[in-house]
């Protein structure tokens, strides 16, 4: 991922240089101090969050943010406490009358992971200490996040999940917010939490059977099978398919091509939310089952979560290394 954030940064340097030069000498200091007045209204703590990094693509009017994790690619507490300050950030600094925005990227530095998905370490501390309470509260925020990403955070612009790994649990749930998932060939998408007892309480249910339809969600659900980019492509959860590494050149070339019909996009996904409506009620209520088959996981079931947890810690680490 650093390399492709360093072919990000040299593009964006580039268009604006280019810019720069199709600009007559007349207009050329009021171009300058609209620039340096949108890098300044960026919000600057939305550029310093601790697991996430923040660009802004003031050309294309883009907000790329990379998930960062300091320890395994899963969404911690600390990655959920971001992600609310990020959402929070975007809300006060961007859209009609403040700084424009048309489309916000999510993607991960973590090499060969979008995201693993929930804190299975967190989750096996809370089941072993009988703590109800703390797992039903980590759910909630996961599904408040998840809504207000469903809902583009109230704001006329379009969101992209941007894959180039494996994305599970989680990871996968939460890229079934975006209004497109965009993912490099060799991705990989699956639910898990069958494996020890669990099902994914976070959006996962309410969503896909929107999308396929309750027997194909179902299907996903249960299956604790790994589905290909390519298959999830054919499912139409996967908008579109990038060729391995090339996945924010794909994320450069949908924005060119949707930016003359923005307006309608951004208005058939309203529709589409309004023909399929999910009241968080209902996610609260899945997050409670969830939260209670937790309590109800066997030894062994708990033995199995602590390894998949040290073996993404693992990987995690690794990857880093390499």
């Amino acid at each position: 991922m650093d390399r492709l954030s360093g072919d990000l940064d040299r593009r964006t340097e580039q268009d604006g240089a280019d810019d720069a030069l199709a600009i007559p000498l007349t207009n050329d200091v009021e171009l300058l101090l609209e620039r340096s007045e949108r890098r300044l209204a960026v919000p600057e703590r939305l550029l310093a969050l601790e697991e996430l990094d923040v660009l802004y693509d003031e050309t294309k009017q883009a907000l790329w943010t990379f998930m960062r994790p300091k320890d395994r690619p899963s969404f911690t507490r600390t990655m959920l406490t971001d992600f609310e300050a990020w959402q929070s950030l975007i809300k006060q600094g961007f859209g009609p009358e403040r700084l424009p925005l048309r489309y916000l990227i999510l993607g991960s530095r973590a090499p060969g992971v979008f995201c693993f998905g929930g804190d299975l370490a967190l989750f096996h501390q809370l089941i072993r200490e009988r703590d109800r309470e703390a797992l039903a509260a980590y759910g909630y925020r996961c599904v408040e996040i998840l809504d207000r990403n469903m809902h583009a955070l109230d704001l006329p612009m379009l969101t992209i999940g941007l894959v180039q790994g494996q994305a599970l649990g989680g990871g996968f749930e939460s890229l079934l917010s975006f209004d497109f998932i965009i993912a490099e060939r060799g991705s990989t998408f699956g639910l898990p939490e069958v494996t020890f007892g669990l099902f994914p309480g976070m959006g996962a249910h309410a969503i896909l059977s929107r999308k396929l339809g309750a027997a194909m969600a179902d299907r996903i659900i249960l299956s604790n099978e790994t589905y290909s980019a390519e298959e999830m492509y054919d499912l139409g959860i996967v908008y579109q398919l990038a060729p391995a590494g090339e996945g924010v050149a794909a994320v450069r070339d949908f924005m060119a091509k949707t930016d003359r019909r923005h307006a309608g996009v951004v208005n058939a996904r309203r529709a589409t939310r309004v023909a399929n409506p999910i009241e968080m009620s209902e996610y609260y209520r899945i997050v409670d089952l969830w939260a209670d088959a937790a309590l109800q996981l066997r030894e062994q079931d708990l033995k199995l979560m602590q390894r998949l947890a040290s073996a993404q810690a693992q990987k995690a680490m690794l990857a880093r290394a390499s």
